[in-house]
């Protein structure tokens, strides 16, 4: 029985109890009666405030309420106790043969269980890194690529589409700056003032003048233009690289440049577009030579200014533009992860949602993530002042560093020893989760050696302390998918990883799959068996929800 089913009867039990009563006028939703997990085990492996939270509205006493309830509780198939404590909570232990159903439902549903649909016809999109095409992917990047990604998993676990965007910043002074200091590379001059410094510069020099050979015979501004272009695709196809190697995804790379360029159909540019669908819904006005936008009607501090006199088009005016991109194309919910230095763009990004006709606490998300400190690391050889997400990797490897940024709040600082995230050590938790997970791999290979295999489950055998404990925390990973996704936070799933790999270890310290000396395979073996396949599992789903690898052997 899973916590749904469970849930379920308890819903039909509590309106039953509910239409027993004259003073009743209203019914439980499933949202009222969701179970809880007692901290103490003894307290049995449910627990239900439900009681509680409606014998006032009643007019009855709350614990006689839950002895009502408990009555039907009994008779469920499935439910070995009901006890009824302190003021009212309900407390229900399952048989084992109910509770060891889970077992089977996660060896079935395979990579899909913990899969849910609570989410269901949510349209997201979700912008994240977004990082200038200037310089390679550094330390600064990496908490937001490897949550980002991971949300986008988790919100698609619970049945959302999501569409990943990386909004690649390719127009305005940055990109003059990058393709000057390019320029001055391969002509072997110094660094123009303002420009980009690091041996990475004098590297796609290198590269632009192999594509290019006549590059230096070129007069300035047609050599300018070509060190810039050819430098900005070299250094992009290396960010995605990059990314690639991380294991993060975009299905949508959007180039800012998109933005200020005019349709041949229409005539307009969309930031155009945008600024004239603004001021169609009265939020866009002319003062002071400049062109605004009244964000302060949707709670942003002060006014925005999309244009002045010179007819430069603020980074704001391209927001706009971009968010209406973001409507135009279906998303219902945009969500936006941004590092701690753009906080005040919470406000600012709202407010246009809010000029854009939609609703800032349900069409828009922004999020934003602290800083990451990481002992040990060193600057790049190639950059010279960044660490850089290649270094990372090969000090640190994907699935430590992945592992490590996720299982934390995006709001938390976090500093991170370096020496730790490499460690073997049951004080990694990556390494102590990735080894539960090889250890259900072994035990797999010494079953099959050993002669036991899957052909008999007998769930009422699972009745050792520890496996009423193990079957409980796997029943709890659909829910604990589904809470994720609702709150964006992923970390929530690497705490449980670390718990049910914490329950595995134990159970194996205490329960054979294997016989011991000439003891005979039994049927009790053949069902710890499929325990073991069903942890192994789980592991391996939520690993991959955090983009992390489940080895089989370590």
């Amino acid at each position: 029985m899973t916590p749904a089913e469970l849930s379920e009867a308890l819903l039909a039990i509590v309106n039953s109890a509910i239409a027993q009563h004259d003073e009743a006028d209203f019914t439980a939703t499933i949202a009222d009666v969701l179970l809880e997990r007692p901290r103490n085990r003894d307290h049995g492996d449910w627990a239900s405030n439900v009681a509680m939270k409606f014998a006032k509205r009643l007019g009855t006493n709350p614990r006689a309420f839950a002895d009502e309830i408990a009555v039907g509780l009994r008779r469920v198939e499935g439910v070995s106790e009901v006890e009824v404590a302190g003021p009212g909570f309900i407390n229900i232990r399952l048989d084992a043969a109910a509770a060891g159903q889970i077992v089977t439902q996660i060896v079935a549903a395979a990579g899909s269980f913990g899969h849910n649909a609570s989410l269901d016809g949510l349209s997201i999109n979700m912008e994240f890194v977004s990082a200038n095409p200037t310089g390679p992917l550094h330390m600064g990047h990496t908490r937001w690529a490897a949550l980002g990604d991971s949300i986008a998993r988790v919100l698609t676990a619970s049945g959302a589409a999501v569409t990943t965007e990386y909004y690649i910043n390719d127009a305005g002074a940055q990109m003059d700056k990058f393709g000057l200091s390019v320029l001055a590379a391969a002509q072997g001059k110094p660094t123009p003032e303002g420009g980009y410094p690091g041996a990475y510069i004098a590297e796609l020099a290198r590269q632009v003048l192999a594509q290019r050979p006549d590059l230096l015979d070129l007069p300035e501004a047609e050599a300018l233009a070509e060190a810039r272009e050819r430098a900005y695709l070299l250094q992009l196809a290396e960010i995605k690289r990059s990314l690639e190697n991380f294991r993060v995804h975009f299905d949508v790379f959007f180039s800012e440049r998109t933005l200020h360029q005019t349709d041949p159909a229409t005539g307009v540019s969309p930031i155009e577009d945008a600024i004239g669908r603004l001021r169609e819904q009265g939020h866009v006005f002319d003062e002071e030579d400049a062109v605004w936008v009244r964000t302060t009607d949707f709670g942003d501090d002060k006014d925005r200014v999309f244009t002045r006199g010179n007819g430069i088009y603020t980074y704001f005016a391209a927001d706009a533009a971009y968010y209406l991109s973001k409507k135009d194309r279906g998303f219902t919910e945009k969500i936006y992860l941004l590092g701690a230095d753009h906080h005040g763009y919470v406000h600012r990004l709202r407010a246009l949602a809010g000029a854009a006709g939609e609703d800032p606490d349900v069409n828009i998300k922004v999020l934003i993530g602290q800083l990451v400190n990481l002992d040990g690391a060193k600057l790049s050889k190639r950059a010279g002042n960044i660490i850089e997400l290649d270094d990372l990797l090969q000090w640190l490897g994907a699935d430590a560093l992945r592992y490590w940024l996720a299982r934390y709040p995006a709001d938390s600082p976090l500093a991170l020893d370096g020496e730790k995230l490499r460690s073997r050590s049951n004080d990694n938790p990556v390494f102590y989760v990735q080894y539960a997970h090889a250890r259900t791999s072994a035990v797999d290979r010494n079953a099959a050696a050993a002669g036991v295999t899957r052909e008999v489950f007998r769930p009422e055998l699972l009745t050792h302390e520890t496996e009423s404990v193990l079957l409980g925390a796997l029943q709890e990973y659909p829910r604990v998918v589904a809470h994720s996704a609702l709150l964006r936070e992923p970390h929530r799933i690497a705490r449980y990883l670390e718990d049910l790999a914490g329950n595995y270890h134990r159970w194996y310290d205490l329960c054979r799959v294997t016989p011991m000396g000439d003891e005979p395979v039994g049927e009790i073996h053949h069902t710890r068996l499929w325990l073991n396949d069903a942890v192994g599992q789980v592991i391996r789903n939520g690993l991959d929800l955090l983009g992390v690898n489940a080895p089989e052997r370590m």
